[in-house]
């Protein structure tokens, strides 16, 4: 199944079945990890959400071959974590701001990425059981200033990484029963139409199976964590010469199967 959160003109929230880009079929109930069912009703959506509300955002960087290649980095023992705080969640069509607390060239640059969705409590999960956890998988992109992360952030990369609308997420909410193996996407994105970055979640170093397992342990993953799985190469700072988003700039992260999350970019209030 299809699922996605939007507001009607009242500006009162629905889970739907989507039916196209303006409408879709209401669901009862309150969240999909506890049950919805079709209440037989439609609604026109005036704006979408992102079609998930995260209890916790687990990140994983370095996760694909090719990336780490053009990083210059060893492929790593293991995975290499951090963490974004939930205010960093922007839904489709929502801008992504450039903050204005990056002094001297934000340099913030585009990540796109496949973002599994825990629907029941993982804790000590071994590999074999791990995807039994998954509720479902949506598009992300883990926007990141890459100034921040690599020299203003004490040797962690938690900052660059947690400005607000700085975790799109959408366009919606597929069940893991309709992805099959999460190993086998194709995944690219396009900034201004041009195509950055285009490959496949088999490239992956450590499958979604394994970070489940590794995460979890002696770690309590509830319904509603997302687990950003890592980008594939041609990020914009690994470019010569660099490309960093900028104000006007859309980004479009796609996932076939899932659908295109876009963003379009522009300057934060100060």
């Amino acid at each position: 199944m299809r699922l996605a959160r939007g507001a009607d003109s009242a500006n009162h929230v629905y889970w739907v079945e989507p039916l196209d880009a303006s409408s879709g079929r209401i669901m009862s109930g309150d969240n999909p990890f506890d049950g919805l069912e079709p209440s037989g009703g439609e609604v026109a959506i005036q704006r979408w959400l992102a079609p998930v509300q995260p209890t916790t955002i687990y990140g994983i960087g370095l996760n694909y071959r090719a990336h780490a290649a053009e990083t210059g980095a060893p492929l790593p023992e293991h995975p290499v974590m951090f963490m974004k705080p939930a205010t960093t969640v922007t839904a489709p069509h929502s801008p992504i701001e450039l903050p204005a607390a990056c002094e001297h060239g934000p340099e913030v640059d585009y990540e796109a990425e496949l973002a599994v969705v825990i629907g029941r409590t993982a804790r000590n999960v071994d590999v074999a059981d791990a995807l039994s956890h998954v509720f479902g998988y949506t598009c992300a992109n883990d926007v990141s200033a890459r100034r921040w992360q690599k020299h203003a952030g004490g040797g962690q990369w938690i900052r660059g990484k947690s400005f607000d609308t700085f975790c799109p997420l959408g366009p919606v909410l597929v069940t893991a029963d309709e992805i099959g193996d999460p190993q086998q996407l194709p995944i690219r994105s396009t900034l201004n139409g041009d195509v950055m970055q285009s490959s496949n979640t088999g490239d992956m170093i450590f499958g979604v199976a394994e970070l489940i397992a590794f995460i979890s342990r002696d770690t309590t993953l509830l319904p509603g964590t997302v687990i950003l799985t890592g980008t594939p190469e041609g990020v914009g700072f690994a470019r010569t010469p660099p490309v960093f988003l900028a104000a006007g700039d859309t980004i479009d992260v796609t996932i076939d199967g899932i659908g295109t999350l876009s963003n379009p970019v522009r300057e934060a209030d100060h």
